[in-house]
């Protein structure tokens, strides 16, 4: 996959040109290892990085996710993909929390050890409740949300990039493109779109800086178009008086 992508960008193909190719050659190899044509695994592709692209699912994406990561076999894929919507987390801040670091009462998530540092993540109402159902259905009920897999010497979960690249692939999607950094673009961009302050957006998304926030906000501005009329009030046309213009024009100096 690297010599391709290197032969590709050699003959001058934009990055999304050969993201693109390597979609279409992902989806037919995963295909092919569904129907056991062939035996070997198909390792993750990395895709290349495209300029200024930031992607955000739709509304009816996230629900084909969804659904696709319920069918999923891994019992804890579902649980990643609606983590992952309703909060932006990133992916190894999902896979690192534990029930006893979740406060039920004010839907916060003590989050120790975070990119920029200790936070209090918030959390919906709905995912509250499905992670409470989680907890009382588990045996450790101060344990790991996504505990390790059997025989695994690691405390938790460290990666969910298979599972939800199944779920990404049922559901239609690109697995090149939507990976699952692209459920934190998903959450933040629709902050965006509801017209959250900056300010809290960062908050809840847990970047260091609003810099960083403010690359979702010049993508989405129809909440700026919004605010601006706010602020409008009717302006009343003037009217032309011909006398006074002609009596002006009479008296200018000349050039």
């Amino acid at each position: 996959m690297d010599r391709y992508k290197k032969h590709r960008r050699e003959l001058g193909a934009k990055n999304g040109t050969v993201n693109r190719e390597l979609s279409t050659l992902s989806h037919i190899l995963n295909k092919a290892i569904e129907w056991r044509w062939i035996k070997a695994k198909l390792n993750t592709v990395t895709r290349l990085e495209e300029a200024g692209r930031r992607i955000a699912l739709t509304d009816a994406q996230c629900d084909a996710l969804v659904n696709a990561a319920v069918a999923d076999w891994d019992p804890y894929c579902w649980l990643f993909v609606v983590f992952g919507l309703n909060t932006g987390m990133r992916h190894s801040e999902i896979l690192s929390v534990r029930f006893d670091q979740i406060d039920f009462d004010k839907l916060r998530i003590h989050i120790p050890e975070a990119k920029a540092g200790m936070r209090e993540q918030p959390i919906t109402a709905e995912l509250a409740d499905i992670l409470r159902k989680e907890r009382d259905m588990r045996n450790d009920q101060d344990g790991w949300v996504f505990p390790p897999a059997r025989r695994s010497s690691k405390q938790h979960r460290a990666r969910m990039d298979r599972a939800f690249r199944r779920a990404v692939d049922a559901a239609g999607l690109d697995p090149i493109l939507v990976t699952p950094h692209v459920m934190r673009h998903t959450a933040i961009t629709n902050l965006v779109k509801a017209g959250v302050d900056s300010a809290t957006i960062q908050r809840i998304s847990g970047h260091k800086t609003l810099a960083m926030v403010m690359r979702y906000t010049h993508v989405h501005d129809d909440h700026i178009d919004q605010a601006i009329s706010a602020i409008g009030r009717t302006i009343p046309e003037r009217e032309q008086n011909t006398i006074t213009q002609e009596l002006h024009i009479a008296g200018a100096k000349p050039v």
